[in-house]
């Protein structure tokens, strides 16, 4: 691994309260690695203790299985040769766009130091732009050249700190893929912090969900939607809902008896025994439930958000539960309708009742 933070503990400035708690991850060499996680949950604590500016106070990280960071060991951050992205891109505003990106080539010489800065502006896009300044660029320009300026040295590793929060919406998702592909074709290594879910799912070949100093689960996007591993991450990640379910036995396997129905899905149910009594609750995702006019469940709009292509409706059950559902935007139904709907799985995701 190019990566390895193992059972790591960060604790806030002059006090014994964990920021990062026995936190453990690992990035191969050319991964992008994505912490996500609510405000104040350690993402961006445990960013600096990476980069070597918080001490750990407990575990270890390696890079480039060099020990960095231990109680014991702490090499500093201009030592571990890690680039570094913020979110103000910390540009000069003095210097031009190519006196920028060269800012931290000085072990080269002149005419190396202007071939790596072409490469890299190519790199990013920006190969137009040597003379320009700081002001003269997009918040998007702005970051290509924050972007080329910390891959400009060929650090070990990247890493970049809610990058694109200061930037309009829709250009923050379409900048996250553009980011990606300069990465991939730059092979580094990058370690990236956010607190948008379509940024993460855009740029990272791995996501960890962090709550309270807690790794909940790090794994690719498709493992946590589908499958994830706590009802914190089930609950942050994605649209979704619980609603109460009983395991039992039947004819083909087990199911989760619900006020939807019996679901199944490609995978097996837990076993019964897995909850007291068979009793738990089960994750629906808005895009499990499908609008189907001849089911015999009815449901009883109560929100509808318009996306576009699609409705997001809030449904409520005869039966009191409440449930999300993707239906395409032609499906416009007024807020207080009842409309046929279905559940269609490939898997259940059961969790502990909650009381």
């Amino acid at each position: 691994m190019f990566l390895e933070v193992s059972q790591l503990g960060v604790h806030y400035a002059g006090g014994s309260h964990a920021a990062v708690d026995g936190v453990s991850f690992s990035l191969q060499a050319g991964e992008i690695g994505v912490l996500i996680g609510p405000s104040g949950c350690g993402k961006t604590t445990l960013l600096r203790a990476v980069a070597g500016l918080e001490r750990a106070h407990a575990g270890t990280i390696r890079l480039a299985e060099q020990l960095v960071s231990s109680p014991q060991v702490h090499v500093p951050a201009e030592a571990r040769q890690i680039g570094m992205v913020f979110q103000d891109y910390a540009l000069f505003p003095h210097l031009d766009v190519a006196r920028n990106v060269a800012f931290g080539l000085t072990h080269l010489n002149a005419v190396q130091r202007g071939q790596r800065v072409n490469e890299v502006l190519e790199l990013v896009g920006m190969g137009h732009a040597h003379k320009r300044f700081p002001h003269e660029l997009s918040g998007g320009q702005q970051q290509r050249v924050a972007l080329a300026r910390a891959l400009a040295p060929g650090p070990r590793l990247l890493l970049l700190d809610e990058p694109f929060s200061n930037l309009d919406v829709d250009l923050r998702e379409r900048l996250a893929h553009e980011v990606r592909a300069i990465l991939k074709a730059a092979g580094a290594t990058a370690l990236f912090v956010t607190h948008d879910q379509l940024e993460a799912f855009a740029i990272g070949d791995r996501i960890g969900v962090m709550q309270a100093g807690h790794l909940h689960q790090w794994e690719d996007a498709y493992a946590l939607y589908h499958r994830p591993a706590t009802r914190f991450v089930a609950d942050f990640i994605g649209h979704g809902v619980f609603v109460p379910a009983t395991l039992m036995h039947a004819e083909g396997g087990v199911v989760a008896r619900t006020a939807l129905g019996d679901l199944s899905g490609h995978d097996e149910c837990p076993l019964p025994a897995s909850y007291p009594g068979g009793q738990c609750d089960v994750l629906l995702r808005a895009d499990d439930i499908v609008h189907d006019d001849h089911a015999p469940v009815q449901a009883r709009i109560v929100r509808k958000a318009f996306r576009g292509s699609e409705f997001l409706y809030t449904l409520r059950l005869g039966s009191g539960e409440t449930v999300l559902a993707h239906v395409p935007s032609h499906h416009d139904h007024a807020v207080g309708e009842w409309i046929g709907i279905r559940a269609e799985m490939d898997h259940v995701v059961t969790f502990e009742r909650e009381a």
